[in-house]
């Protein structure tokens, strides 16, 4: 099998289709690059004053703006199908410590911000893609923390 590269034409339609849908869904859940920010920076002030979550990232983030932002191009990439976001948020999470607890009070704040910000298609959207998000990293981590038998 051999790897072929798009043609522009290919691009552009792929492009196209992705305007589409988000278009289609800031239409029908009440997702827009607004609402995005305004999710990031409200569950991220959250877990900045979390008990439990706080001291963990805060260790890890020194300057919350870039994050922020980072976060922002994140969601909208997740939401809306922009492309912005291309890191690799694995490796640092790794390096966190994070445990099933974590996830759970994670997604509990996550889950109350989008119920506070968004209608229920749109909250319910989110809360969706938050919870595979959780899923996967748990995964990883566990996958790449865990002894090996051998």
């Amino acid at each position: 099998m051999t790897d072929t590269v798009p043609s522009d034409d290919q691009r552009n339609e792929r492009r196209d289709i992705r305007t589409a849908m988000a278009e289609e869904r800031m239409a029908t859940v009440g997702i827009d690059e607004s609402s995005i920010e305004r999710l990031v920076r409200t569950f991220y002030g959250k877990i900045m004053e979390d008990d439990v979550l706080g001291p963990i990232f805060g260790r890890a983030i020194t300057d919350w703006e870039p994050h922020l932002r980072k976060m922002m191009d994140f969601w909208s990439s997740i939401a809306l199908l922009t492309q912005r976001y291309d890191g690799r948020p694995m490796p640092v999470h790794i390096s966190l410590g994070l445990e099933p607890q974590h996830f759970e009070r994670w997604l509990g704040l996550f889950r109350e911000t989008a119920h506070e910000l968004f209608p229920p298609d749109g909250a319910a959207f989110l809360i969706g893609k938050a919870e595979n998000i959780a899923r996967s990293f748990q995964m990883g981590i566990q996958f790449f923390t865990v002894p090996k038998k051998g």
